[in-house]
């Protein structure tokens, strides 16, 4: 049993629960991050075509989601640990039959099979964010994790040569490693929120807080849609429209790695300080009108200075909503499925992204997806407003003892 699970109120930071809470969530969100190489493997080892390791990917990156989505009730419940812990060994079990069993069948059975067990364990992970105090420390720190962590395995990934023993066989490893940090994740608090509900308007409280929390992640998945569906393109409307080389958009993703750990540092260090919903608003409206601005621009490196500041606004939004999730309960109830509804999202970006520039040019859809996020921005600014008062709400209506319990 945790050392948490008779904890009454979010829990601090501390670097056992940072290397569970974190480790698990960059290990479930890891298959997203890693599907370019992925790709490469599926196609130049076992023969796979595009297509079909594209299609393959696809439907692991679905299956993730779909997972994250089915247990998040019960990673916010008493089902934490379980879900943990099954989803680690599925992801092992999955990718690495796909690293060292070279048949096509197994391979695809495999993928899907850790893509499952990936949604399990971004659900948890997710999850348990709920439960640490100041979720915009706890969100800014955990993606700079995942930046960081994700930059280190696709340097290494190459250097080991992007065959199906590396580019799945070390996701395996990793979720193996994640599995023994279960025991670490901090549970589900019973209180101050189940107090806070109970002393203070309880059936406003709720209701109102979950409208916001299921308006979040509707946005948060159109948000997805929208920032994916530039990424999608990036690269060809940068050759097309910017003469950019592939050199330059290598540099261009490097430095975007960069902008993100700098945002998410930044965050992580700041926690409260800058607040939440103005730094929310003012990074969506960056984001929208580099958007915009991407999609008309064709000097390179004005290009290439507009992608890298639309990746830095990008991770600075990501977390203030994660955040916002994390802040609406602390059972995680949200921020245990906000991570899948964005994978629902990002399946369907390269389709939109490519549909719309083919169909009306890159200037129009820089334009239309400036416009859904100016769009979006209204409800996300409010229910940020929302978390932070229903965070305030469930800190102040503790009681005495559960106050000295949290100190404690």
């Amino acid at each position: 049993m945790s050392q948490d699970d008779q904890s009454t109120a979010r829990v601090p930071l501390t670097a056992t629960r940072a290397v569970s809470v974190f480790g698990i969530s960059v290990v479930g969100f890891m298959t997203a991050n890693l599907v370019p190489v992925m790709i490469v493997a599926l196609t130049g080892e076992l023969g796979f075509s595009d297509t079909g390791a594209g299609t393959l990917m696809t439907g692991s990156l679905l299956a993730c989601a779909a997972a994250c989505l089915l247990t998040s009730r019960l990673t916010s419940g008493n089902g934490r640990y379980l879900v943990a812990r099954a989803g680690l060994l599925l992801t092992a079990a999955g990718f690495g039959a796909a690293a060292f069993i070279p048949s096509a069948p197994v391979v695809v059975a495999g993928v899907l099979i850790g893509g499952l067990g990936a949604g399990g364990a971004v659900s948890a992970g997710g999850a348990a964010l709920g439960a640490l105090r100041n979720p915009d420390r706890a969100s800014g720190i955990s993606g700079f994790t995942n930046r960081a962590i994700v930059s280190v395995v696709l340097f290494v990934i190459p250097a080991l040569g992007a065959g199906m023993g590396s580019a799945f066989g070390l996701l395996a490893g990793l979720a193996l490693a994640a599995l023994f940090t279960t025991p670490w994740l901090p549970a589900r608090p019973t209180a101050p929120a189940t107090l806070a509900t109970a002393v203070a308007a309880p059936k406003a409280t709720s209701r109102k807080t979950t409208i916001a929390g299921f308006g979040l992640l509707a946005c948060f998945a159109l948000w997805a849609l929208g920032e994916d569906s530039l990424w999608a393109v990036a690269a060809t409307m940068g050759a097309d429209q910017a003469q950019l080389d592939e050199t330059g958009m290598g540099l261009v993703l490097s430095l975007s790695t960069l902008g993100g750990l700098l945002a998410s540092g930044l965050i992580g260090v700041a926690g409260r300080r800058l607040g939440r919903t103005v730094p929310l608003a003012v990074a969506l409206l960056a984001g929208a009108a580099l958007k915009m601005l991407s999609g008309v621009v064709t000097d390179p490196g004005l290009y290439m200075a507009v992608i890298i500041a639309w990746n830095t606004i990008y991770m600075l939004s990501f977390i203030y909503i994660v955040a916002a999730a994390a802040a609406l309960d602390a059972s995680g109830r949200w921020s245990a499925p906000v991570l899948g509804v964005y994978l629902v999202g990002s399946s369907f970006a390269p389709f939109f992204g490519t549909y719309v520039s083919a169909a009306a040019g890159y200037d129009v859809l820089g334009y239309v997806l400036g416009g859904m996020t100016l769009a979006l921005m209204v409800p996300l600014v409010a229910i940020s407003r929302i978390s932070v008062q229903t965070e305030k709400a469930g800190a102040g209506n503790a009681t005495p003892e559960i106050l000295r319990a949290a100190i404690v």
